[in-house]
């Protein structure tokens, strides 16, 4: 090699020989050389620079263990801290698995200020305007260093939701602490269904996100009270919280969250077997003035939590209590004697054995500014309850019962005389106590003001219920009976004539003794205002009815009539109209609509914007294809 570094431009370059004593020499040479002449196919660049031994033959070969990925993890996280930020910082997380981790574990404070921009800091994005869901399989401690370090330059995350779905998730702590490290604008953070997580993971999100304003932690079996007391602790912005099936969470990380947490606004708690007295009251008693919503549910609380809220409770306007086993009567009668809930105007109780008649008046009196009331499966509540309830609590708008079986029709009568004034919503489910009594009411009150009426599965309202209801409710305009086989046409029609308003809702599914007669007069009466019709599952209901809708109600958006003895003929008859604001047609499991029916649905096609004909089996496959070639904006459930 000294020969060609040695060159003078004499004779001896051209002796007809190589000037190349070893020929791996004269390859190496060329290859460096300029071919200007000479094609060479590109070759792919390595992906890092390694060294080269040139001692002996094999100069030419690099050392196993020369490549950058053998550099200590110190040395590497010097370099990518030095990164600028933005895209180059990105890209170069997509060079390998531990790259990623490494430039996802890098903080905000520990990028390198002295680089050229002068602002080390630009790549992280602190508005939290990105938001990223992961389920299943997807959520793993890769693709969330992924989000942590590709959100970081677009405006930073501000909510992301991890499902683990109960399968084999592949994240662990280290995933939920690259979000930590990379994402400190998170402001909402669900984290659902992970045995993969502990406590250190949530540490992590509490070190880092301190903007966190709502939490939300469903099934995570190891998560305890150390992780809430750390969230406490480091994140005084949180607003919402809300905690379900996490069983190692107790009593100690709840006061710590209404201590360190002023801004507390909502907690959700549900089935946490371990928390009981200490740690409502410890959080109540310290959030009590910030607090407006509580949610209760299958807790060991006694009836000294309830005392305390009703002490304590002083901003709550939204109270929820479910199946409290431990609780008694004297806890609902110490609640609504504590005076302390005069805000509340939302209030549901289910499965509680404590609501009794005493009790139920009690929080009448305690809670008069009750707007919204929801009862369900409560077996111990009776009519003098519900009336007693309703004279401390006149402001009752909207009333729910479910499962509430010892209310009869006095004590619902008794309620919309005393409620008459404000309430707008009545609904009933399932209360199984209410009987079809034929009963004469001497002197009517009028409910004026109730525009709702649903009943639902309860199998003794019949004809006579609905009569007397038609002179309570004069102003009914959205109308729910569900399942009553008890009524018939005779009471329906009733029930509408005496009706001075005007029905825009009306859902009368799986009322099998109804028929087109009872349907048609209900059209005829409320043609102009009839927006919503719901027939599924009247299946004495048929062609008949669906002519009278056609040429009667301009108004209709959403028409259901599954399971009707609706015919071809019936469509046809739909489609010889124009309804020009018609969104929704159901044929769901009409046995009687075919192939026939094909262009009527074309054209009614042309202006729906959904239209169900699943287990319509007389409809072919070939016919179904045709109507989503034709019908492309259409959305066709089949």
């Amino acid at each position: 090699m000294s020969k060609v570094f040695g060159f003078t431009g004499s004779d001896d370059f051209c002796t007809g020989r190589s000037v190349y004593l070893n020929p791996k020499e004269a390859g190496l040479f060329l290859s460096l050389g300029c071919q200007k002449y000479a094609y060479k196919p590109r070759q792919k660049r390595s992906r890092v620079s390694v060294p080269f031994d040139f001692s002996g033959d094999k100069w030419f070969e690099p050392k196993p263990d020369a490549s950058i990925e053998t550099l200590p993890d110190e040395c590497l996280f010097e370099i990518l801290r030095r990164l600028p930020a933005g895209q180059d910082r990105s890209l170069c997380a997509s060079v390998s698995k531990r790259w990623l981790m490494h430039l996802s574990n890098i903080c905000k404070d520990e990028i390198c200020k002295d680089l050229g921009s002068g602002n080390g800091d630009q790549g992280f994005g602190d508005e939290g305007c990105l938001s990223r869901r992961l389920e299943g399989k997807k959520a793993s401690d890769v693709r969330l260093a992924a989000v942590a370090v590709g959100t970081a330059s677009r405006g930073g995350l501000g909510k992301l939701s991890i499902n683990g779905c109960n399968s084999d998730s592949a994240l662990t702590n280290a995933g939920l602490k690259a979000v930590a490290h990379g994402c400190p604008s998170l402001k909402i953070f669900t984290l659902w269904d992970v045995d993969t997580v502990n406590d250190e993971g949530l540490i992590e999100i509490a070190n880092g996100c301190h903007k966190l304003e709502k939490l939300d932690l469903c099934k995570l079996q190891n998560i305890s009270d150390k992780a809430l007391i750390a969230i406490a602790q480091n994140c005084p912005k949180l607003t919402e919280l809300s905690i379900e099936s996490c069983p190692n969470i107790g009593n100690e990380g709840l006061p710590a969250i209404g201590k360190f947490c002023p801004n507390l606004r909502s907690i959700s708690i549900k089935n946490c077997p371990r928390v009981g007295d200490m740690g409502i009251v410890g959080m109540v008693s310290s959030a009590s003035f910030g607090l407006t919503k509580m949610t209760l549910e299958s807790l060991a609380v006694s009836d000294y939590s309830l005392a305390v809220i009703g002490q304590y409770g002083f901003a709550i306007t939204d109270l929820t209590l479910n199946s409290l086993s431990y609780v008694t009567e004297k806890g609902f009668w110490v609640m609504g004697n504590g005076h302390a809930l005069q805000k509340l105007t939302s209030l549901t109780i289910g499965s509680c054995s404590g609501v009794t008649d005493i009790g139920l008046g009690a929080i009448g009196k305690g809670c008069p500014n009750v707007k919204n009331f929801q009862l369900y499966k409560c077996a111990f509540l009776s009519d003098n309850g519900l009336v007693s309830f309703s004279k401390a609590a006149p402001s009752i708008v909207s009333l729910h019962l479910e499962e509430c079986h010892r209310v009869t029709q006095f004590g619902l009568f008794g309620l919309l005389y005393n409620c008459g004034s404000k309430l707008k919503a009545l609904t009933l489910v399932s209360c199984y106590g209410i009987k079809d009594l034929k009963l004469e009411l001497t002197a009517i009150s009028h409910c004026e003001s109730i525009s709702s009426l649903s009943i639902r599965n309860c199998p003794g309202v019949g004809n006579s219920t609905l009569a007397i209801l038609g002179k309570l409710c004069p102003q009914l305009q959205r109308l729910e009976l569900i399942a009553l086989e008890g009524i018939t046409d005779t009471g329906f029609l009733y029930l509408l004539e005496r009706s001075k308003s005007s029905l825009v809702n009306v859902n009368l599914s799986r009322c099998i003794n109804l028929t087109d007669a009872g349907v048609s007069s209900m059209v005829k009466l409320h043609r102009k205002t009839l927006k919503v019709l719901n027939l599924n599952g009247c299946r004495r209901v048929g062609d008949s009815s669906l002519t009278e809708i056609a040429g009667s109600c301009p108004a209709l958006t959403d028409l259901d009539v599954s399971r009707c003895a609706i015919t071809d003929a019936g469509i046809a008859a739909l489609a010889r109209v124009v309804l020009p604001n018609l969104d929704v047609l159901s044929l769901a499991g009409c046995p009687l609509v075919t192939n026939k029916s094909m262009p009527a649905l074309k054209k009614l096609g042309d202006s729906l914007e959904g239209l169900n004909i699943k287990n319509c089996k007389a409809i072919s496959s070939c016919t179904v294809d045709k109507l989503i070639e034709s019908l492309w904006v259409c959305d066709i459930l089949f």
